[in-house]
């Protein structure tokens, strides 16, 4: 019989052995402990809202509570925010887990310009953010379709304020390396 524990991650409620509950803070003190940067707190809460999200997909209707085995196979998944293996002495027997990266249409409020618009595109279908601005040009000049194409899409597609948003725009998996590239505005 093993002792469980609820607990809260994500915003989200869980009930978690307590052995996978053990496994999970030795993961974010050490995820914590690696992050560079001055927001910490902020990729924290991103992860915690991953995890919170990977454990709702993976928890099936008949489990009802979260065990070691998902613990670890979600921090495999997540890895480290400096890329580097968690411990160095599993890393021959770890797998490489693929999973589908979302991608999202996002307005870039890094590189922008006015609106985000053209640097959201151009993040989205990965090409340069030139093109896009010229093809908006192009639509202007030939008539007012390119002035209100831009203005729908920047009334509709939401800001990629957040280090996983700006993940979805370009198409990149939430992992912890990819949220850590967000963190620190000099890096980009």
């Amino acid at each position: 019989m093993k002792k469980t524990l609820n607990i809260g991650i994500g915003g989200k409620s869980f009930i978690i052995d307590e052995d996978a509950y053990a496994r999970l803070q030795e993961y974010l003190e050490t995820f914590r402990s690696r992050l560079t940067g001055g927001q910490g707190e902020e990729v924290m809460g991103e992860i915690e809202a991953r995890i919170a999200e990977l454990l709702l997909s993976n928890l099936g209707s008949g489990q009802q509570s979260v065990s070691l085995a998902l613990v670890n196979r979600i921090t495999q998944q997540l890895g480290m925010p400096d890329g580097k293996p968690e411990f160095e002495e599993n890393n021959e027997n770890k797998e490489e887990q693929t999973m589908n990266p979302v991608k999202k249409l996002y307005l870039d409020v890094e590189s922008r310009k006015l609106g985000g618009v053209c640097s959201g595109l151009a993040a989205y279908f990965d090409i340069d953010v030139t093109i896009i601005r010229v093809i908006f040009l192009a639509l202007l000049l030939c008539g007012s379709f390119g002035f209100w194409l831009y203005l729908i899409i920047w009334i509709v597609a939401p800001k990629a304020v957040t280090p996983a948003q700006k993940c979805e725009l370009r198409g990149w998996e939430t992992t912890a390396e990819n949220l850590a590239k967000f963190t620190d505005s000099s890096k980009r």
